[in-house]
């Protein structure tokens, strides 16, 4: 039975795979398959219903890294099970309009994507049952969001919508990580059960006001509360579906969600209400009031959506019993009137072909099923009794009732202005079937399709149906619900439409009367007003003050570019080196003592191959202003004396992996020198150095000899501290026994590190892809490939040479055959060295590179159009299969109940070979090995190709124009 909780999540997220593929001539195969998911989903979650009603919470769990409290574990409990309805049936219902509600034109495969994989985010948010598993679903809900409601994309208010929401709700979200990773450091583990059972102990922490500021960050930036409801409005310029189920049933949903859901552990105390329920009581009323004067319509809905989510969150913050049924019964009636509502309006905006509330009138006449529809659905959102709005929100002003009691009245004001207020603006929304037209609309109303409809229907008799009949209908759900937050504090309740006369039904009077005469008084000023400022609040935009606070940001950014950022490589790395060599000084104190070794033992052959290697630096230096390809052979001796230091200190994989990436990037490099401009010796051109050259010069080199030399100090201070335990020891002890192999160093990368280099290999890839795909539309200026006929010219008779003679200078070639015999050689070095990785000196990564020198070799005799023709390589296949390798390694532990990439050892007996041990590290370092030739041959294919465009004859090069002299030149 709790097989089936993974499967409510991967579902969604693998049909939005599928759906983004599907063909996009019809909009039918989408639908279905986004209607089946949720049909699968809502059959799920009632096969729970038996077991989840009785008080049992279903558990599914996966080890990932237990000794750090994250596991991979979904939980499903009465309340979780009442979001996962929620957001499953109005996913399904918001699919079926969907399929109507879209044109032609747009994207349907890219919309349902979007869609399924929002819908399989909510739904990790809810069952999760790890604080910081839920920390990423919550950022996937910002992410997915960001994609809806900025679909439409080639507009610029659903850019600035989307940006908004994500900037909002993704800064909320890390300050919810960051809340999430104090509480589970408080209550002693990241888990749900664990972190709802240490309540007290939270509550009487010195960080527990820390945490819950942070806590209420993350949800009130969610579920667009005061001050951080601003980007609700912005975020209709959305399709109508991504509306009715975004901003209705589930992403604004999440933030009452979690408060609901930490609600044992963090209510309780006089700063929860303040800081909660004054939050709900600010933004109750501001919605309130600024959505009588929107002429929009969803942005007449989107603010009566802040201002219930508002009145959610006042009844959360009140932190009473009865409150917590009150939110939870809210949060139903809200989400099934507010999306029959938002589709409404979308119906009537695709059938008339606007939302201006000032042109539309009269639409009853064409649209009296719609009409009705959204009449009785206004009335529920209104409060209007038989209908669900009014119970829940008759349970809320008895609510602030009780809590306020004789002597504090204000609360109770409060919520009756908000229904006063509620009333107009729903009277505004039926206005638009009513009165004569005033000019005609851009499109002549219809009623829409049988279909497109019956999402409005089902939704609206529901809301007749528990308005009618709550207790039969709804209350065994909630109470169940609420059960499963409150526990053994469930109070006694009963949904009833009838209460007697009380002072809950007063108020209710009170705001559908206040209503009906402020919406009459104001109705002038409807038609008149040209914009859709409420009076007072217009002066605080929380719109201008994000717009404004990012523009500063921007400003401030364009600064520090301004006055530390630089085009050019060199201040660059000036900047980079003074850095390195002053912070050291200025951070560390006091600064490390060298130990009792200060001048070792020093073997003399060691001290003259170092002597090599720096005279080999220095001298690449001093190559390099004139002859690159001098300084890169010089480069590559160091490189050979680093080699050869750590074979010396016996680090032969070490040795095996420096010696190959010496080779591989000497390649490279060569490739990427033809796109250089030429270096030309000043003496050649008989002119003096300019001081300022000289100067500058001898500043670069005193900075980098400082920096060198303090990095060389500082580091031989940290080597010669005495070490009373090394962490090398563990590595050594349980290399064999806890991986499988003898070679401590492959065994750490693939086994005790292997999500370490599982994160290696997936930087290395998007590191290739991103060098491709600059290097794809990158083209080398004309200047950059020869030496121009005029600056030959000028050079001395003596060392002068004719183009002609420079073009056709000999080469030392090896011939091709040596070449190609040297290809299967490499290879089976390739295999030999990736087989003993486990026990010897070798692996996946250093075979790699060989192998990727082997291809290089082929490269070096045939160039590029041989070595693709003739071996078939494709870079990008070898990523992508070495990535899923890798993966496919770490996730196969996870089905025998073991953590991410946890090694196990098979013993195979095999006919003449005999035993022989087959890890499962090795089809991690399989992986590993593919990656390091799929990134290693694609940015040679790159660099190669753009050197091939970049050959020109010497025709061409007789024919250049010169180019400036630059200062980099000398």
């Amino acid at each position: 039975m709790a097989a089936l909780l993974p499967a409510l999540v991967l579902f969604p997220f693998a049909a939005s795979i599928i759906a983004a593929f599907l063909p996009a001539e019809s909009r039918n195969r989408q639908a279905a398959l986004a209607g089946m998911v949720s049909v699968f989903g809502l059959l799920a979650t009632g096969y729970f219903y038996p077991g989840i009603g009785a008080g049992e919470v279903a558990r599914f769990r996966i080890a990932w890294m237990p000794m750090f409290g994250l596991d991979f574990s979904l939980r499903m409990d009465g309340l979780v099970w009442l979001f996962v309805m929620l957001v499953l049936f109005i996913g399904m219902l918001v699919t079926l309009y969907a399929r109507y509600y879209m044109s032609p034109e747009d994207s349907v495969p890219r919309f349902f994507a979007f869609l399924l994989a929002f819908m399989g985010s909510m739904l990790g948010v809810v069952l999760s049952g790890n604080l910081v598993q839920l920390v990423v679903f919550w950022e996937l809900t910002s992410v997915t969001s960001f994609l809806l409601i900025g679909y439409w994309h080639h507009r610029a208010d659903a850019r600035r919508g989307a940006r908004m929401a994500f900037m909002v709700t993704g800064a909320g979200g890390l300050c919810l990580l960051s809340g999430v990773l104090m509480l589970g450091h408080v209550a002693g583990s990241y888990d749900l059960d664990a972190v709802l059972l240490a309540g007290d102990v939270v509550r009487a922490h010195p960080w527990y006001r820390a945490i819950l500021v942070l806590v209420a960050l993350g949800a009130l930036t969610k579920s667009a509360q005061f001050p951080f409801h601003f980007w609700l409005p912005h975020a209709m310029a959305a399709p109508t579906p991504v509306s009715a189920y975004l901003h209705s049933a589930t992403m604004v949903k999440a933030g009452v969600f979690l408060l609901m859901r930490l609600w044992p552990v963090l209510s309780g105390t006089p700063e929860w209400v303040w800081i909660i329920a004054g939050a709900g009581i600010c933004t109750m009323l501001i919605g309130a009031f600024a959505a009588i004067f929107q002429h929009d319509l969803k942005g007449l809905l989107a603010y009566s959506t802040i201002s219930h989510l508002g009145l959610i969150t006042v009844l959360l913050g009140l932190g009473t019993p009865l409150a917590m049924v009150a939110a939870v019964f809210h949060t139903l009636n809200h989400a099934t009137f507010k999306s029959s509502l938002f589709m409404a309006a979308g119906i009537i905006d695709h059938e008339s072909g606007t939302r201006d509330m000032r042109l539309l009138r009269g639409l009853f006449r064409h649209l009296p099923y719609t009409g009705t529809l959204a009449i009785v659905a206004s009335g529920a959102m209104a409060g209007v009794p038989l209908l669900n709005g009014f119970l829940s929100k008759e349970m809320f002003f008895s609510e602030t009732a009780l809590v306020g009691g004789d002597e504090d009245w204000s609360l109770s004001v409060a919520a009756v202005a908000m229904g006063v207020f509620s009333v107009a603006y729903s009277l505004r929304f039926i206005s638009v079937f009513f009165g004569r037209p005033v000019m005609p609309l851009p499109k002549v109303p219809h009623e829409p399709p049988r279909w497109m409809r019956f999402p409005v229907e089902l939704l609206v008799l529901l809301c007749v149906l528990v308005g009618v009949a709550p207790g039969p209908i709804v209350e065994p759900f909630l109470r169940m619900g609420v059960a499963s937050v409150l526990g053994a504090h469930l109070p006694a309740f009963s949904l009833q439409v009838w209460h007697g006369f009380n002072i809950a039904l007063l108020k209710s009077v009170i705001a559908l009367v206040g209503g009906v005469l402020f919406y009459i008084v104001l109705r002038q000023r409807f038609a008149l007003a040209t914009r859709s400022d409420a009076p007072v609040l217009e002066r605080f935009s929380g719109a201008q003050a994000y717009e404004t606070t990012i523009l500063r940001v921007g400003t401030a950014a364009s600064w520090v570019m301004k006055w530390f950022g630089t085009r050019r490589l060199q201040p660059q790395l000036l900047l980079m080196m003074v850095t390195l060599v002053v912070l050291p000084l200025l951070l560390v104190r006091p600064l490390p003592a060298f130990g009792t070794a200060l001048i070792p033992d020093v073997d003399p052959l060691f001290a003259a191959m170092w002597l090599i290697g720096g005279a080999c630096a220095v001298a690449a230096a001093w190559q390099a202003k004139y002859h690159r390809l001098a300084a890169l052979i010089l480069v590559g001796g160091t490189g050979i004396v680093t080699s050869v230091t750590f074979l010396w200190l016996s680090a032969p994989d070490l040795a095996l992996t420096q010696l190959m990436v010496e080779t591989v990037t000497t390649v490279l490099i060569l490739l990427g020198l033809r796109w250089l401009p030429p270096r030309i010796s000043p003496y050649e051109l008989n002119i003096s150095v300019p001081r300022s050259v000289w100067l500058r010069r001898s500043r670069d080199m005193a900075v980098a000899v400082g920096g060198g030399t303090g990095m060389a100090v500082l580091t031989y201070a940290m080597l010669t501290q005495p070490v009373p335990d090394s962490i090398g020891d563990f590595f050594l002890l349980h290399a064999l026994s806890g991986g499988g192999g003898s070679n401590a160093v492959n065994v750490l990368l693939v086994d005790f590190r292997g999500f370490d280099t599982m994160g290696e290999i997936t930087v290395l890839s998007i590191v290739a892809l991103t060098v491709y795909a600059l290097l794809r539309r990158f083209r080398p200026a004309a200047e950059s490939i020869a030496i121009p006929v005029q600056q030959v010219n000028d050079v001395d008779p003596a060392v002068r040479q004719t183009p002609a003679e420079q073009a056709n200078k000999g080469y030392l070639m090896v011939p091709g055959v040596y070449l190609r015999f040297l290809m299967p050689f490499m290879v089976m070095m390739a295999v030999y060295f990736f087989m003993r990785g486990h026990n010897l000196p070798g692996g996946g990564f250093v075979a790699g590179l060989i192998f990727a020198v082997a291809v290089i070799t082929q490269y070096m005799l045939g160039g590029t159009h041989w070595v693709e023709s003739r071996l078939g390589l494709r870079p990008h296949r070898w990523i992508a299969y070495g990535l899923i390798v890798a993966l496919v390694t770490g996730v196969g532990a996870w089905l025998y109940g073991y953590p991410f990439l946890t090694s196990h050892t098979a013993h195979l007996d095999l006919p003449l070979l005999g035993e022989i041990h087959v890890p499962s590290a090795f089809f991690f370092d399989l992986g590993v090995f593919m990656v390091v030739v799929g990134t290693t041959m694609l940015i040679l294919l790159a660099l190669a190709h753009q050197s091939l465009r970049s050959r020109r004859t010497p025709a061409e090069v007789l024919a250049a124009p010169p180019p400036v002299l630059m200062r980099e030149t000398l």
